[in-house]
């Protein structure tokens, strides 16, 4: 009888601790990466190499359960986000993934133009429409379209910039109905959409985010295979290693150079999430170098947070404050070669 009793004891216990483990709060967790050599998945045809290395950090983020919400809180660099600080309103983590993967193409977009430009190569860049990246509830694009499809006309008319295709709509009047072509995966496709006024705004519109879909032909050509890795953080990185491969001096002298920050066409060198925990992957992967975003001298910058956490976990890493692209290319071609 008592062994029975001890089983069905175990067996509850057990169940419990299984129901604990996949109940999910709404919270994410970060935590500490890894620092990825950017030489193996970025290749331009005929690309030079280098004998030290360019590396993108990365930080591990998912949902919190009561045991990952639990350690989190007793460490130092895992931190705890409430679920809409990394999700928008009513996104679905099909949303949320597709977001990120969008922003990670506008990220390497971007990072394409400036190392071409830098390096005086042959780029041509040409604007074939907007990807959604959400779609918000309530709203009319919600039974319309959905996270992926790309938006290639409206009401007929093909436009340059995403900036135009906002102001087009954002022209007209609540109640106006809009004819939006698109394509979803291989079909292309037509629907009809009213406008309605967009929340805390003073204007009407569908009710999407979206990112520009840029078509780049490059001379050489340069691929980047990132698989899954998704949001816009390692633009900078990206920058520099095609940079590097272009051009004839390696700017890595040798040197292990880890860094983050976002990066627009125009090579200003944007804040991201988790720098602390990007410090921890750099410095365990043996890195020299880390480039951090500084926020033009911002006293909350992720310059200031990164050289505290190096600080702290006793790195010997040199942590340097850059603001664009060439704050960072001019620094790397001061380092002495090893």
């Amino acid at each position: 009888m008592n062994s029975r009793i001890r089983f069905r004891s175990f067996l509850i216990i057990l169940i419990l601790f299984a129901i604990s483990f996949f109940y999910h709060l709404p919270f994410y967790v970060s935590q500490p990466g890894i620092a990825k050599e950017l030489e193996p998945i970025i290749h331009v045809e005929g690309g030079n190499d280098a004998k030290g290395a360019l590396m993108l950090t990365t930080v591990r983020m998912g949902k919190a359960n009561i045991y990952s919400y639990l350690l989190a809180k007793w460490s130092e660099y895992q931190k705890i986000y409430p679920e809409h600080m990394i999700k928008e309103d009513d996104e679905t983590e099909e949303e949320y993934s597709v977001r990120q993967l969008q922003m990670m193409e506008g990220s390497k977009d971007a990072a394409i133009i400036n190392a071409y430009k830098a390096a005086g190569k042959k780029i041509k860049v040409s604007y074939d429409g907007v990807y959604v990246v959400n779609v918000l509830e309530g709203m009319p694009a919600e039974e319309k379209l959905m996270p992926g499809d790309r938006i290639s006309k409206i009401d007929g008319i093909k436009f340059t910039s995403s900036k135009q295709f906002i102001e087009y709509i954002s022209r007209k009047q609540e109640g106006t109905t809009v004819s939006i072509t698109f394509t979803r995966g291989d079909t292309n496709m037509t629907e009809r959409v009213m406008l309605k006024p967009l929340k805390g705004t003073d204007k009407v519109g569908i009710g999407i985010t979206l990112v520009d879909d840029l078509k780049i032909t490059t001379e050489p050509r340069v691929t980047i295979d990132t698989d899954q890795i998704g949001g816009p953080s390692a633009g900078l990185m990206f920058s520099l290693e095609i940079y590097n491969q272009l051009t004839k001096d390696d700017i890595t002298k040798g040197y292990k150079i880890a860094g983050t920050g976002t990066i627009n066409e125009n090579g200003e060198v944007g804040p991201i999430g988790g720098i602390e925990q990007k410090i921890i992957a750099a410095d365990k992967s043996g890195a020299d170098i880390f480039l951090a975003p500084n926020e033009n001298g911002a006293k909350d910058s992720n310059y200031r947070a990164a050289v505290k956490t190096a600080k702290n976990i006793g790195s010997d890493m040199k942590v340097i404050p850059v603001d664009s692209f060439k704050e960072a290319l001019d620094f790397l071609q001061t380092l002495k070669p090893r």
